[in-house]
């Protein structure tokens, strides 16, 4: 069983469960405890929960540690893209493991964004150790986009990512007087194996909030801990650590982004209709509305019929749909969920 006083799961049962599957070492050698503060870009998926217990493993201190969730639907009230699970999922894991979590977002989320409508660009949302911040909002430059953020590895066009993650990070940092004279670590989960434009990321570089030569400097660099990771890596530190993973892997899902990932597959867009039709169905209608698909060639509800649902049970669909994730961290037997080395469908 796992001891949270030692954060050190128990040898006998990691040598039951991953036997095979001996820890990792450090992709570049980076001095960890040369940082004042860790932050970990958490969404609740397998390769940023493996970054949070690699980094435990290399001995680095809970206190040193934050866990930052962009929340892609933002707090104004949007369900169209994420899983209900996700927040919730997110604040057990970061509580168990007894570090802190913040979040922030797009005011608006995704949805926001994406009925923009002759409007200048929302600004920002983000927590803090003293309490909620904003930042930006205040640009007279007025568009429109009044479309999904379209399949491609061009951030331009694939703009979910750098409007509702990227560049909400970077608000968070800039805002935050904290991160002046210190030196922080930013840790991101993208994997080389995941497509042929992450195999080419930098694994260690300063982060895009970096400002070392200001006048108030702001020394912040960014890893990426496990971009030579393979996903049976990636799983085997968590079956290691007897971590409960995301409710979505068990429903089948290989990649735990958004519910409605524009990167899924038929057989997510299938099983997404199955298990929550009103989500699906306001992701068809606005692309009636629009006049223009997420997919290149057909639209969501073409895409699932092409698609056969996975095999889902009404307990995990439940614990997936719910706002409350009811179930331990901690699990007394780890179980490989369905999902394990199932779809990804992740960014190309």
């Amino acid at each position: 069983m796992f001891d949270a006083a030692t954060e050190t799961p128990d040898t006998a049962t990691a040598m039951t469960f991953c036997a095979a599957e001996p820890a990792p070492a450090p992709a570049p050698v980076v001095a960890l405890a040369s940082y004042d503060v860790i932050v970990v870009a958490f969404s609740g998926g397998k390769d940023s929960l493996a970054c949070l217990l690699h980094l435990l493993e290399q001995g680095v201190p809970r206190e040193k540690i934050e866990l930052w969730h962009h929340d892609v639907d933002g707090q104004e009230g949007s369900t169209l893209m994420d899983w209900a699970c996700t927040r919730d999922y997110c604040r057990k894991v970061a509580a168990a493991f007894g570090v802190p979590i913040y979040f922030s977002w797009k005011k608006g989320g995704i949805e926001g964004e994406m009925l923009r409508d002759d409007a200048p660009t929302a600004g920002y949302a983000f927590e803090t150790p003293d309490g909620l911040r904003f930042a930006g909002g205040t640009s007279k430059n007025r568009n429109t986009r009044l479309m999904f953020p379209q399949v491609s590895a061009d951030l331009s066009v694939r703009w979910c990512s750098a409007y509702a993650k990227i560049m909400v990070m970077d608000a968070a940092i800039r805002g935050q007087e904290r991160f002046n004279g210190v030196r922080t670590l930013v840790v991101t989960g993208e994997r080389a194996e995941e497509s042929a434009s992450r195999a080419k990321y930098e694994i260690f570089e300063p982060h895009r909030a970096d400002l070392r030569d200001g006048r108030k400097p702001r020394h912040v660099d960014q890893l990426r801990a496990v971009h030579a990771w393979s996903e049976a890596e990636v799983w085997a530190i968590i079956a290691r650590w007897l971590v409960n993973p995301h409710p979505a892997y068990r429903l089948g899902w290989g990649r735990v982004s958004c519910a409605a990932c524009i990167f899924g597959s038929p057989a997510q867009w299938a099983s997404l209709r199955a298990v929550n039709p009103a989500q699906f169905n306001a992701i068809a209608a606005y692309e009636t509305r629009f006049g223009k698909t997420i997919k290149r060639k057909l639209n969501v509800i073409q895409t699932a019929d092409a698609g056969v649902p996975y095999a889902m049970s009404e307990r995990d669909v439940a614990a997936a749909l719910s706002h409350t994730f009811a179930e331990p961290v901690f699990m007394a037997e780890w179980v490989q969920p369905a999902g394990a080395f199932g779809e990804s469908c992740g960014p190309t």
